[in-house]
């Protein structure tokens, strides 16, 4: 009988005991869904999947993915002050990469909120921006304005326009002006707004019209006003005698007068005139260093110089709701379970003519010898491993061809790998041909910077700004391809970046404080010819 008790005992217990584990299962169910509803099923999602694919790091920097959700202001970078809903990709677009070892100073993040008062007190449409374009129709400048401005107007293909905002927006900050932007049509719907309450677009009734038409010969540049003598560089020089506007020719065929905009003496000038055009499709970041009034404040706001870019793309570039739904839709589908994600971005120049069979091949040359994608087994068709043991990689090409993915997926499709690592290839969009004008393609291939922005590893053609932009946001050093020489592939096919920051193409080769030409890549610590444009330079620790 005793026995029989004890046994009814032990079964209560046990059923005490099972029904306390299924409440507490219910509990956490209810939260669980309750705080999905409000955080968004697919951020939770991504964060799960980053944690598993994460897990086993032998470095074990990026284990703790799952805490970062207290960093969405990626370390003060970011302003807290927007509302999340109308921008979804400011606070969440960086959960879907690995966080970036290199931190804002503290210096970097005070300018920055300087800056956001100074564009809220003078941007589009209030009293002070109405007084300097009352300014701006009588003919010259004003000295003591409260306000003077930077206009930035496109040119050249989206990589382009986004070094270009990125180097404009600096030289705002280290010269206390507004950064405005001509937005086209092609460029609606692609960017939010950076700067909280106040709008960096250029108000359509601005009183100069066809900014699309300044070039090289136009009268206003900086370089025709010194060779006509309208401006001469004395310090002493008066607001009043200066144009009312200067624009700025920075494109790649800038001449040497154009150039000295890089000199002191012309900087101490430039700042007495209240609006500066700009228009450049050259990442000039790098030229700011040989102004020396600007050395002590660049060394402030960032003590790592690679990082320039990495930081102020991350701030600037926050992809539309529009633009962002591709891009979660596609990382879901093709993208977010791999163990590894290995991103290729082709471009290929007409001045610079490869097959593409040959430059395949020096893709997949450069793969395999930097062991970035496993060979594949030649006589070998069917798996000899362990399937419990499978390792997934998934690479994401983006390209205005086709036939790069489709040939490296059929090779990898047909033969199994040496490392019995499952491959998998993706391609978003094959264009054909570039359309900067149109603003489908342009929102296009935003997306795809960011998604190869994703990627854990980055293979980039040499000369490209749409890899350049990649690579800044990811905070990768990227194999670049090396160009081809008479048609043919490269040998090496490709280098490892020295630093992640975009290459300046055409860069002054005049040393302001010696008056002579020299080789600019030589002479500041800090900057360096690059791996891919000869005679380019670019910014490295």
């Amino acid at each position: 009988m005793s026995r029989k008790k004890e046994k009814i005992g032990q079964d209560h217990r046990l059923a005490r005991s099972r029904m306390v584990v299924m409440v507490c299962t219910m509990v956490f169910l209810l939260v669980f869904y309750i705080w999905v509803g409000q955080s968004g099923l697919n951020t939770f999602w991504l964060q799960g999947t980053r944690v598993k694919m994460n897990q086993g790091q032998e470095d074990g920097s990026y284990s703790n993915q799952a805490g970062r959700a207290d960093d969405k202001l990626l370390g003060g970078l970011l302003s807290p002050n927007f509302d999340e809903k109308s921008c979804q990709s400011r606070y969440l677009s960086s959960f879907y990469r690995k966080s970036s070892p290199h931190k804002p100073s503290s210096y970097l993040l005070s300018k920055l909120r300087n800056y956001e008062s100074l564009h809220k007190k003078c941007g589009p449409n209030t009293p002070l921006y109405r007084k300097s374009v009352t300014q701006l129709k009588s003919g010259h400048s004003m000295g003591l304005m409260e306000c003077n401005y930077l206009v930035w107007s496109p040119f050249n293909g989206l990589g382009n326009q986004m070094i270009t905002i990125v180097s404009a927006f600096l030289y705002a900050v280290l010269t206390n002006r507004v950064l405005l932007l001509d937005m086209r049509n092609e460029l609606v719907d692609l960017f939010c707004e950076p700067f909280p309450t106040s709008s960096w677009v250029l108000p359509s009734d601005f009183p100069i019209k066809d900014l699309d038409r300044f070039n090289l010969h136009t009268e206003q540049t900086y370089g025709n006003y010194l060779k006509n003598k309208r401006i001469q560089t004395d310090s002493k020089v008066r607001a009043e005698s200066l144009p009312a506007y200067v624009y700025l020719h920075l494109e790649h065929d800038y001449q040497h007068l154009d150039r000295l905009f890089f000199c002191d003496d012309d900087q101490i000038v430039l700042a007495k005139v209240n609006w500066l055009l700009i228009k450049s499709d050259l990442y000039f970041v790098p030229s700011l260093f040989f102004i020396s009034q600007f050395e002590d404040e660049l060394r402030w706001l960032f003590p790592e110089k690679e990082t320039i870019f990495h930081h102020l793309s991350r701030y600037l570039f926050h992809p539309t709701n529009t633009v962002w739904g591709m891009i979660t839709r596609y990382y879901i589908s093709y993208m977010a379970k791999a163990d590894e994600k290995v991103g290729i971005q082709v471009r290929t120049y007409s001045w610079m003519p490869i097959s593409i069979e040959n430059y395949m091949n020096q893709i997949l040359s450069c793969s395999w010898q930097e062991n970035l994608l496993p060979t594949i087994n030649q006589n070998m068709t069917f798996p000899s491993y362990n399937h419990n043991n499978e390792r997934t990689k998934s690479v994401l090409v983006t390209s205005l061809n086709s036939e790069y993915s489709e040939k490296m997926k059929s090779m990898y499709y047909e033969h199994t790998t040496t490392t019995g690592e499952l491959i998998s290839f993706s391609q978003p969009t094959h264009e054909g041909k570039q359309s900067t004008g149109k603003q489908t393609h342009n929102q296009k291939a935003l997306a795809e910077m960011f998604l190869l922005s994703y990627c854990d590893i980055l293979v980039t053609s040499g000369w490209s700004t749409f890899g350049y932009v990649a690579q800044g946001i990811a905070g990768l050093k990227p194999w670049i391809l090396m160009s081809p020489k008479d048609q043919k592939a490269a040998d090496p096919p490709c280098r490892r970046a020295m630093s992640m920051e975009p290459c300046l193409h055409a860069p002054p080769s005049y040393d302001c404080k010696a008056k002579k030409n020299v080789d600019m890549g030589a002479i500041v610590t800090h900057v360096r010819h690059c791996e891919d444009v000869q005679q380019g330079i670019k910014l490295f620790d």
